[in-house]
This record gives C-alpha cells, sequence and structure tokens, in this order.
C-alpha cells in the first residue's frame, strides 16, 4: 500500500488542527480537525486559498520571516511561535521537506498541555 494512504491517516486522525500550506503559503490541506476549527473562516473552503489572507500584517510578516529561516538551513525545522492560554496548547511552525531535504511547504503544530483524563488503554 501506498505510504500517503498512512501519512493521510496519521494527519487525519489527530485531535489537533493541521493546516499544510505550499511555499506560496496556499493551504494545499486541512484535517478534519482544522475544517471543524476553522469552520466559522470558511472550514474546508479555505483550501487552495493564501494563508496570508487569514492573518494581519503582524502575522504575515512572522510567517515569512519563520519559512526564510526555513530556507536558510535544513535543520531548521521547528520553532515555536505561540502558547494558546485558552486551550492550554503551544503552537509551532513544522517544515516540510522533501527527500533531498529542500523545503516544499510548513505546517503549524499544536500541541496541548492538559493531562490525558482517560484511563490507560481505556476502551469505553
Amino acid at each position: 500500500m501506498d505510504i500517503s494512504v498512512f501519512l493521510k491517516s496519521v494527519i487525519d486522525t489527530d485531535i489537533a488542527p493541521v493546516v499544510i500550506c505550499d511555499l506560496e503559503h496556499i493551504i494545499v490541506y486541512m484535517n478534519p480537525s482544522a475544517v471543524s476549527s476553522y469552520e466559522k473562516w470558511g472550514g474546508d473552503k479555505l483550501m487552495g486559498k493564501s494563508l496570508l489572507d487569514c492573518h494581519n500584517s503582524v502575522s504575515v510578516e512572522k510567517i515569512n520571516r519563520v519559512v526564510d529561516w526555513f530556507k536558510i538551513d535544513k535543520n531548521n525545522n521547528r520553532i515555536f511561535t505561540f502558547h494558546n492560554k485558552k486551550e492550554n496548547k503551544d503552537v509551532y511552525m513544522i517544515a516540510l521537506r522533501d527527500e533531498k531535504g529542500d523545503l516544499i511547504g510548513y505546517y503549524e503544530k499544536h500541541e496541548y498541555r492538559n493531562k490525558e483524563t482517560n484511563s490507560l488503554y481505556g476502551m469505553n
């Protein structure tokens, strides 16, 4: 089976929103959590549109600076961008690279800090 099927499944089952952009800042994919989280801004209709259109000028400047930083070195792949107190999560921009290590895009990664409330291996 094609590995891309597995990778898409990993992204789609993540509880955190995942919005993947190319180097032109075009949203090429949103997982179901992202579609739901950004529904009031258009949800899945945002795919194919510029991520930069969803941000103010200060944020656009920061996004462009991070992408430029990703381009400087193949080891520049993750940067902390924000802590969301309301949802108790840290937000990062992550570089996406091809098999040669060339930058092909980026995505925003959300890492929640809340302690898990489910029981170990709870399958209820």
